[in-house]
């Protein structure tokens, strides 16, 4: 992670990375480089490399921009814009990979950086037991690929980005919040890749994440309560932002959720009322239940019991000294009837879906991005695998999921939006809850744990309903449920359909050593999981 300037002040929050420079925010739509001047410096490259012994090259010229605003009630804490560019050079060269990666975007720095990729990768051949073998690609010639938007988040006035934060936080106050605060992240990633195998690709990668966290105190009891945005961090421009009524969810007692388009005010409104409520809502009675899990909490779920352990460097082990190994092990998947889940449970990894996160054009290593199968009638039927990986499955032809956060770090294997498939069946969260007689329905993101397999598991949320013989029967709090992978997903009896279907995602999942951030959607629609343990987690003083 790399700071400087004034990205230091997003220090303040923790867990947020700022990569790059600090520039002015008209800086952030200073045109760069064309297509064909990158194709130049790109082929300078290729030709370098392949005069220094590379049998195999590929480039990235990259400039990544990033507009972070922090505001407190009436306070802005921080305005970050932040800009980073340069080349990254992977080679393979006596069957071994070199990178190396410079600032200096000049035909000379250029070829300096793709010399020493080289020279790294012949040191590394002496300690090389097998060469690295790449499953076929044909070039796809130019190619350029942006992010469906129609209004640039860059483009957004600051103060407009300001007054909106400033309302978000009134309404919550008007509202019975005592605190506060709120947020805008937007990340523009323009990339272009070359490769000897005839590639040059120019895409345009645009996401943004509006989120912001309402506290309320009781100062009779010293209790408070907080709830956090029921957004999602969307591969979409300012037009997210929009709150338009179709792509609003309609849930049980009023409740609302947000599919490609989010009411920012709304829903600080609706949180400070319900962080109100939770400061004396019941505390849950432990026991089984059945859980009603909304797309906005189930996402989290998904990431950490099948996007990870689905990872095929982490079955592997190649993670292991760092985020763990896989209960999802070869052995299991070779079987061809490892029961994952129930057959309700239909999951997919893709990067190809409109206003994720994943969604790109080609991943980086010039690989057209798909969407296939993870596990299919609840069986586990594939991970997720880039070129120098496919051969273990027995297959020629990459995943489409290789990755890298910045021009400076090495592409490796991440994940792509995985999500579970709605329910072909016509069913509302309402027609659900119906059938319900002792429940819980969960929605938002809360504190989680999970083992260094992704095995063992609890997972809380932001607000939770008790539902009584069919009806909602009030609020609870204390609330986490714990399984294992594999009974959880064995325990899906019912999904709501595709008019309930929306995503959620992490917008810095950190992997790797040294770690890099990337971002992820997961898909669903409501979805019931019968007969799941729920504990209590309030702390009696």
């Amino acid at each position: 992670m790399q700071m400087s300037g004034l990205g230091l002040g997003a220090m303040m929050l923790p867990g947020v990375p700022v990569i790059g420079n600090p520039v002015h925010a008209e800086q952030l739509l200073t045109p760069w480089l064309d297509a064909a001047s990158k194709k130049k410096l790109a082929e300078t490259a290729l030709n370098a490399a392949r005069d220094k012994g590379a049998t195999y090259t590929d480039v990235r010229i990259g400039r990544y921009l990033q507009q972070y605003l922090f505001t407190r009630e009436k306070q802005v804490q921080n305005i970050v814009n932040a800009e980073s560019y340069g080349i990254g050079i992977r080679v393979i060269a006596n069957g071994t990979w070199g990178f190396s990666a410079t600032s200096d975007v000049t035909p000379d720095g250029i070829a300096k950086c793709a010399a020493t990729a080289v020279a790294i990768a012949k040191a590394n051949s002496k300690f090389q037991k097998e060469p690295v073998v790449l499953a076929p690609q044909t070039g796809v010639g130019d190619k350029t690929w942006k992010t469906p938007l129609t209004k640039n988040a860059f483009e957004i006035p600051v103060k407009e980005k300001i007054d909106l934060l400033m309302k978000v936080n009134g309404a919550a106050i008007d509202n019975g919040a005592n605190f506060v605060t709120s947020n805008l992240f937007f990340v523009n990633e323009q990339k272009y890749f070359a490769s000897t195998d005839g590639s040059f690709i120019d895409q345009d990668v645009h996401r943004i994440w509006p989120t912001f966290t309402v506290t309320v105190t009781d100062k009779a009891s010293g209790k408070f309560k907080t709830r956090d945005a029921i957004s999602s961090p969307m591969g979409m421009g300012y037009e997210y932002l929009d709150g338009m009524a179709t792509e609003k969810i309609a849930g049980p007692n009023g409740l609302v959720g947000y599919r490609n388009a989010y009411d920012m005010v709304e829903d600080a409104i609706m949180a400070a009322k319900q962080a109100k409520e939770k400061v004396t809502a019941k505390s849950v009675q432990p026991g089984k239940y059945d859980l009603v899990l909304d797309p906005n909490h189930l996402g989290l779920t998904i990431h950490e019991s099948v996007g990870h352990p689905t990872e095929l460097d982490r079955v592997l082990g190649y993670e292991a000294n760092y985020a763990g190994t896989s209960f999802a092990t070869l052995d299991k998947w070779k079987t061809r009837n490892f029961n994952y889940g129930s057959k309700l449970v239909n999951i997919v990894a893709d990067k190809t879906q409109p206003h994720t996160l994943g969604a790109v054009g080609y991943d980086d290593e010039g690989v057209p991005c798909k969407e296939w199968d993870i596990i299919k009638d609840g069986i586990l039927v594939n991970y997720q695998a880039i070129r120098d990986q496919v051969q273990i499955l027995g297959e020629k032809e990459s995943h489409g999921c290789c990755y890298a956060d910045d021009w400076s770090s090495v592409q490796f294997q991440r994940m792509p939006n995985i999500s579970l498939k709605p329910a072909t069946e016509k069913r509302s969260v309402l027609d659900m809850i119906k059938g319900v007689e002792k429940g819980i329905y969960i929605i938002g993101r809360g504190s989680y744990s999970i083992d260094q397999q992704r095995y063992n598991f609890q997972f809380g949320g932001q607000v939770f309903y008790e539902i009584k013989n069919g009806e909602i029967a009030g609020m609870l709090d204390d609330v986490a449920y714990q399984s294992n992978t594999q009974e959880f997903w064995n325990s899906c009896t019912q999904l709501c359909d595709k008019d309930d279907y929306r995503t959620f995602g992490s917008f810095f999942d950190g992997k790797g050593q040294p770690a890099q951030i990337s971002a992820v959607s997961h898909g669903s629609s409501t979805t019931r999981f019968n007969g799941v343990n729920v504990i209590n987690t309030g702390r009696k003083i």
